[in-house]
Order: structure tokens, then sequence, then C-alpha cells
């Protein structure tokens, strides 16, 4: 017994037509006697493009032929999925031939079926052999099987000793044609003639743009009080905020934070650009290290404004309320510190500028 359970394709066969209708049903074959298996003959494998040989990669068709079946018979075809790893195309059954046999008969009619495969493996490959199961119209079921199949699988020869490479030639040597260089010349000057009113338009757009955008940045500039600052001398700039802060009374309890952050960024702005110290990005004690002994500062103005300094800090970061004594006296403080440092600097700057005269005459 070859299979429990084969897989049966039936050709429902009508007398009044040649056409095969396949469908695919189970067939219990466990209680068919051994003796039932017959075995026929008509296996084939045939190429699918025909060559004198069959080598690597070609798809054949593998299958079996039988002749004289009655009208009405059932065939089915195994699956060969575990015995054929590169199946390409699975089973076809079909009508090749009908003889009808008269009045009252059934017609016998001829039935082909394959498989299509490729075969990847050089040398002989032998196919494995096609076990069928017929049901014939009175009910009665038999099993046939076809002999396997032995094939020389080939691979395309190459003979090394005789092959000649062709010898290499170098690029191929193309004559200058001047009628050629000077067609494209006028093509390229022609398109661009013909683009030259919209390369002018797309020209003074792009100015227009440039200019608009000069323009609108010089306007911003002028009109932020910080680039006007700018071009004022630091002490300038330094005491017009302090003003503010004077006129402006903060130094409530409830604003107190916001009047010491005031004066001490004033004080510290002033110092960057007077003395080139980057001072907003210090602490009180990194800014008052650089500032000893800096020229032009005196110890005595070093202790007003640290003392200052330290009274902000306290009042930012510690929730302390300064006392009325210390909020009328930050922005004085200030103040003169500023006066008396740009003081000191103009006298030297005056000192300096007699010593060169002296040195002229």
């Amino acid at each position: 017994m070859r299979k429990a359970l084969i897989y049966f394709i039936f050709p429902l066969i009508f007398a009044a037509s040649s056409d095969l209708v396949a469908q695919t049903v189970l067939l219990d074959t466990t209680n068919i006697p051994r003796d039932r298996w017959k075995n026929m003959k008509g296996e084939f494998v045939r190429q699918v493009q025909p060559r004198d040989s069959i080598l690597i990669g070609d798809q054949v068709e593998y299958g079996f032929r039988m002749e004289g079946l009655e009208d009405g018979v059932i065939i089915g075809t195994p699956p060969f999925e575990e015995a054929l790893s590169d199946v390409t195309r699975q089973w076809e059954v079909k009508e090749v031939a009908r003889r009808p046999q008269g009045a009252g008969k059934p017609d016998l009619i001829d039935v082909e079926g394959n498989i299509r495969i490729a075969l990847f493996e050089e040398g002989e490959c032998k196919l494995p052999p096609i076990y069928l199961g017929r049901v014939f119209p009175s009910g009665e079921i038999d099993t046939v099987f076809f002999d396997p199949i032995v094939v020389d699988v080939r691979t395309i020869p190459i003979d090394l000793d005789e092959f000649e490479p062709h010898p290499m030639t170098g690029p191929i040597d193309t004559p200058f044609n001047w009628d050629e260089f000077v067609y494209t010349l006028k093509e390229i000057w022609a398109a661009f003639v013909e683009m030259l009113p919209w390369l002018m338009i797309a020209k003074w757009v792009i100015i227009l743009i440039v200019a608009g955008v000069c323009i609108n940045l010089i306007i911003k500039r002028r009109k932020d009080p910080s680039f006007a600052a700018s071009r004022e001398p630091a002490h300038i700039v330094a005491l017009r905020k302090l003003d503010v802060l004077r006129s402006n009374a903060l130094w409530v309890p409830e604003k107190q934070k916001m009047f010491y952050t005031g004066v001490t960024d004033a004080l510290r702005e002033y110092i960057s650009v007077r003395y080139g110290i980057s001072a907003m990005e210090m602490t009180t004690a990194e800014l008052f290290n650089e500032i000893n002994g800096v020229e032009g500062v005196s110890s005595e103005q070093i202790v007003q404004i640290k003392e200052l300094f330290e009274t902000a800090d306290f009042v930012k970061f510690a929730k302390f309320v300064a006392s009325d004594e210390d909020n009328a006296s930050a922005v004085p403080r200030a103040v003169r510190f500023v006066t008396e440092t740009y003081q000191t600097e103009l006298e030297n700057l005056q000192e300096n500028t007699s010593e060169e005269v002296v040195n002229k005459k």
C-alpha cells in the first residue's frame, strides 16, 4: 500500500463536450489490497523548451499518459511537494483524445497529466514514481503507478584550454567635427537668448527682495533701544538705567528683587564694557576676584559695590528684605562707582595726552 490517503483531481467528462473539468477530494485507499496496485506504462519527461540535452536550470514536464479510459472514470494525482522541492506548476490533467464506441457505449478517452519541475543538480536525477487512483463509474476503485525515470542533467561545457580571450581595444578615436561644434554653440546661444528676458526679471526680483530685507533690518535696528545704546559710552548707558530705577521707586518689599537685579545688571554691563570682564556670566565672588587689581578701580570703590552686590544676592536668593537705608543707598552707590571710575579713566587719558604733547615738543 503506497499511502493511506491520496489527493485526487476529478475529470468530469461529458458526452457532448471534450473539455476536462477537475475538482479535488480525498479518497480513502486504506482497504485497497496490495495486488490492486497495477504497474502501468506511459510515464514521460518532456522539456518545456526542447534541447538536445537537459541542462541545469531547465524546466521539464514530468507526467503520465493513459489510453482507453471509459468516459466517467475519475483519476487522482498525488502531491509531490515532499519528493520534489523545485515544483514550478502543480498537476495539470487533460483529455488528449476521444474515441466514440457507438450507441449505448461510453466513449474511450486518452488522458495526459503532468507536473512542471526545475532541475538544479548536475548528474543523474531520479524522479519519483507516480501513484494514481482511479474510480470507475460502477464505484470500483483501483490504484496504479508508473515507474520512476532517471534523467541526465548536464552543464554547458567550457574548454578552458582552448579558450582565447579577445584582445582589449582602446577607446574609439572620434574625429572632431567643427560643424557639430558650431551647431551646438548656436543651439546654446538660442536657448540663452530665449531665456534672457526671464533671467532679467528674476535678477530684479532678487535685488528687490534683498533690498527690502536690508531696509527692514536697518529700520528695526534704529528703533531698537539697545542698538542706540550700543553707540553711547558705557557710563552714559549705565547712568541712564540707574536713573530709571531711582525714579520708579522699585525698592518696596514686593519689588525689591526686581530693583536689586536692575541695579546689579547695570553695573555688570558697565564693568563688562569698561574693563573687558565677562561680568554677566560670573557669580559675585568670581566678579570681585577679577576686578581686584584692575587699574583705575580703588579698594574703597570695590568695597562700596561689593556690599551692594551681597545685599542684592540676599534679596534675590534668600528672600531677604533689605532695610530702607540699604534701599536708599543702592542707586547712589552704583552711580558713585560709575562716575568715579569714569573720572579716573578720563584723568588718566588727559595725563597720557599731556605727556605725548610734551614729548613732541
